[in-house]
């Protein structure tokens, strides 16, 4: 049984917008990550948490996503107390 291209990757194949016409950007070469700069505190603080909880062998499950989110709206100096506790034995 075969199945199609997400509409997405159908998207991106094509070089096609959703309307199907050519897109401008289609031709491009893809650009690497985004700096670090660019990201809103709070992503950059979730990613953080993240990145701690895995480092330490503690990966996030999908229920801990709610909590991660919560922490992550609190400013970095809270932020980064809870990196340092997370990460203090390793």
């Amino acid at each position: 049984m075969s199945y199609d291209a997400a509409p997405q990757e159908q998207f991106d194949r094509d070089g096609l917008s959703p309307l199907g016409t050519a897109d401008p950007q289609a031709d491009r070469q893809p650009s690497g990550p985004r700096p670090a700069s660019s990201l809103k505190p709070w992503d950059r603080r979730r990613l953080d948490l993240h990145a701690a909880l895995t480092a330490v062998g503690v990966p996030p499950l999908p229920g801990d996503m709610a909590a991660i989110r919560t922490l992550s709206a609190l400013d970095d100096t809270v932020n980064a107390a809870l990196v340092r506790w997370i990460t203090a034995g390793h």
